[in-house]
C-alpha cells in the first residue's frame, strides 16, 4: 500500500528564507519554550489536554484538531476535539461530550489498523503529513467525507503526529488540520517547520502528560492508604469511621467560605488549588492516630463500660440486696409470729420491707441514669452513689463487702461524659500519636503543612488546648478551621455511642460560647454562621429532626 511522503520544503540549501520567514519561524519557537513551561505546571489532566490541542493549532495555525490517548483496550480514545472556523468544541472543559466512538488499533483479524491516519501513527511511531486528503492514497477518509458534506466544510490539510512519551511509548496522537496562511488566510499544507514545531510540541506534551498521571496515581494511591487507615479506624469502631469522612467535608466547605470572603479580618486569606489539596489531605487524616486507641475505650458507651457493660453486674447485686431483704422480712415475721405479735407488728414489718425494696429500685434506676453519662453530674448526685457505695452484701465468696468496688464508684461519679480523667488522657494521647505519624513522614513541599493543620484541631485560641499548648497567633487558619469542623461534626453527629445528634441551634449555641470564651477563632465562626456553612452541611449529612430552625440573633457570639 502507498503511503504518503512527508511533506516539506524543497528549497535548496543555499537559498536564504526571507527576513519575514525568519522572524515568524523565531516567534513560534519562542511560543514552543512558553507552551513547554505552562504544560509541566499544569495540574488539572483535562486543561492539560486542552492546552497542548490549542498550542499544536496556534503554533501552526490550523483550523482543526483531535488530541487522542491510547488506552489500554488498544484503542484511541477521542478527548478534545476542535475547529474554530464550525465552532466545533468537543471534551475537555467543553461539557459536550464527544460523540466518536474509539479508533481500534487492531482489527478483527488480530491485524494492525493500518487504514486509519491516527492509528498508523499511533502503531508506528511516525508522523504523516497529507497535504490534501482528497487526493491523498493510503488512507481510509471516509469518515472525513461524511463529517465534510453535513457540515460544509472541507478538510484538506492533516498532520498526525505520534506522542511519545520518555520511554518511548506512544501515549496518545495529536492531529491537526486545514493550515491556514496567515497573509491570504488560504488552506494551505503543514510545512516542514510546521511539522518539526509539532513534533517538538508533541514530545514535550507526551512528557507532561505521562507525569501528570503519574503523578495523579502516585496522589490516587496516596489516598488509597489514607482510606485504608480510615478503614481500619472505621472497623476497629463504627463510631469514629463516619466522623474521619465528614470532617473532611465541613473543613472544606468553611475553608472556601473563608476564601470567598473579600472583607474583614479574614480578608487576606486565599487559597491555590494546591492549598485546597494540601487541606484536604490534612482533613482526612486528622485523626489517623486513633489506631492506636484501645477499642473499649473509644467505644465507651457508658461508665461501667469496658468490654461489657458492668451495670449488669450492679443490678444482680440489687437483686441479691432484694432477695436478703426478703429472706430478713420472713425471719422477723417469724420472730414476731412465735411471740405472739399483734397484726399491726407484722404490716410494720411488711412495710419497712416495701420501703426498703422501694429504696433499693429507686437507687438502681438512679444508677443506671448515671451510667449513661448524658448529664452532667450534681455534688448531691454523687454524694448519692458514694451512699450507695456503702451499702453491704454478701458476694459469691460468701465475704461481706462494699456494694460498689473503688473502680465502679470512680466510673460512676464522672462528673461528665463516660470518660474516666485517665481515659480521656488515653483519647487525647490520638492527636499526639498524630502528630507522631505525620511528622516521620517525608512530605513534599506542597504537603509540607498537612501535620500542622492536621495535628492543630485541638488546641485553643487561648492556649489551653493540646498537645502544644498554642494561642491563636501560632495557629494557621487552616489549623483553626479544622478545629471548628471536628467540633460541630462531633456536636452533631448521630453515630456516637454516648449521646444524640444535637439540632443545629444546639450546636450552634455551644460553639458560640466557645467563640466567646476563646475556644474557637471568633473571625471563623462568623464566616461559618454568615455564609451558611452549616446549613449546607445539614443538609448533607444531618437528619430531618435535627435541621430546625436557627435563629442567628440569638447566637452567641455572633452579630447578624
Amino acid at each position: 500500500m502507498n503511503r504518503p511522503q512527508v511533506h516539506g520544503a524543497t528549497a535548496a540549501a543555499n537559498v536564504r528564507p526571507p527576513a519575514a520567514a525568519v522572524d515568524d519561524l523565531v516567534a513560534r519557537l519562542e511560543q514552543l519554550n512558553a507552551i513547554g513551561a505552562s504544560l509541566s505546571a499544569e495540574r488539572d489532566l483535562t486543561r492539560l489536554l486542552e492546552s497542548i490541542l490549542d498550542a499544536a493549532k496556534n503554533i501552526t495555525r490550523a483550523d482543526g484538531g483531535t488530541l487522542y490517548r491510547v488506552t489500554e483496550e488498544r484503542t484511541l480514545r477521542f478527548e478534545i476535539v476542535r475547529t474554530t472556523s464550525l465552532g466545533y468544541h468537543l471534551g475537555g472543559t467543553s461539557g459536550n461530550p464527544v460523540p466518536f466512538y474509539p479508533i481500534h488499533l487492531v482489527g478483527r483479524d488480530g491485524k494492525p489498523n493500518h487504514s486509519m491516519v491516527a492509528a498508523y501513527a499511533a502503531l508506528t511511531g511516525q508522523t504523516v503529513n497529507i497535504p490534501d486528503a482528497y487526493t491523498a492514497e493510503g488512507f481510509d477518509f471516509t469518515g472525513t467525507r461524511n463529517f465534510d458534506r453535513k457540515t460544509g466544510y472541507r478538510s484538506k490539510s492533516f498532520l498526525t503526529v505520534p506522542m511519545k512519551n520518555h520511554e518511548n511509548e506512544i501515549i496518545g496522537v495529536l492531529q491537526l488540520i486545514n493550515a491556514t496562511d496567515p497573509a491570504t488566510g488560504e488552506i494551505v499544507p503543514f510545512s516542514a517547520s510546521d511539522q518539526r514545531l509539532v513534533e517538538s510540541l508533541a514530545s514535550q506534551a507526551a512528557i507532561a502528560l505521562t507525569n501528570r498521571m503519574l503523578i495523579n496515581q502516585l496522589e490516587e494511591l496516596f489516598e488509597s492508604f489514607i482510606s485504608l487507615i480510615n478503614l481500619a479506624i472505621d472497623e476497629k469502631s463504627p463510631y469514629t469511621g463516619g466522623h474521619c469522612q465528614r470532617v473532611p467535608v465541613l473543613t472544606m466547605m468553611l475553608a472556601e467560605a473563608a476564601n470567598e470572603t473579600t472583607e474583614g479580618p479574614l480578608a487576606s486569606f486565599t487559597m491555590t488549588d494546591k492549598d485546597r489539596y494540601e487541606l484536604k489531605i490534612a482533613g482526612l487524616l486528622h485523626d489517623c492516630g486513633k489506631v492506636t486507641t484501645p477499642v473499649h475505650v473509644v467505644d465507651k458507651a457508658t461508665k461501667l463500660q469496658t468490654l461489657f457493660d458492668r451495670i449488669h453486674l450492679i443490678d444482680t447485686r440489687f437483686e441479691v440486696l432484694k432477695r436478703d431483704a426478703e429472706i430478713a422480712l420472713l425471719k422477723e415475721k417469724a420472730a414476731l409470729a412465735a411471740r405472739g405479735a399483734s397484726r399491726g407488728e407484722l404490716d410494720a414489718a411488711d412495710a419497712r420491707y416495701r420501703e426498703r425494696i422501694r429504696r433499693l429500685e429507686d437507687d438502681r434506676a438512679f444508677l443506671r441514669a448515671c451510667n449513661i453519662g448524658g448529664e452532667a453530674m450534681r455534688d448531691e448526685d454523687i454524694e448519692r452513689v458514694h451512699a450507695i457505695a456503702r451499702y453491704r452484701w454478701t458476694d459469691v465468696s460468701g465475704h461481706e463487702a462494699n456494694f460498689l468496688s473503688e473502680d465502679e464508684l470512680k466510673n460512676l461519679t464522672i462528673r461528665r461524659g463516660t470518660l474516666t480523667p485517665e481515659e480521656r488522657q488515653i483519647i487525647n494521647h490520638h492527636i499526639v500519636a498524630t502528630i507522631k505519624m505525620l511528622e516521620a513522614l517525608p512530605w513534599p513541599k506542597h504537603l509540607k503543612n498537612v501535620p500542622e493543620y492536621a495535628g492543630g484541631h485541638h488546641e485553643r485560641m487561648d492556649g489551653k488546648g493540646y498537645p502544644r499548648g498554642l494561642t491563636r497567633e501560632q495557629m494557621s487558619v487552616p489549623a483553626r478551621i479544622m478545629g471548628i469542623a471536628d467540633i460541630f461534626e462531633a456536636l452533631t453527629a448521630k453515630d456516637r455511642p454516648y449521646k444524640r445528634g444535637k439540632t443545629l441551634s444546639e450546636s450552634l449555641a455551644i460553639l458560640g460560647r466557645f467563640a466567646l470564651d476563646g475556644h474557637i477563632d471568633p473571625d471563623l465562626f462568623d464566616i461559618f454562621v454568615r455564609k451558611k456553612v452549616y446549613r449546607r452541611y445539614a443538609e448533607m449529612f444531618l437528619d430531618k429532626e435535627q435541621i430546625d430552625e436557627v435563629d442567628e440573633s440569638k447566637i452567641p457570639g455572633y452579630t447578624p
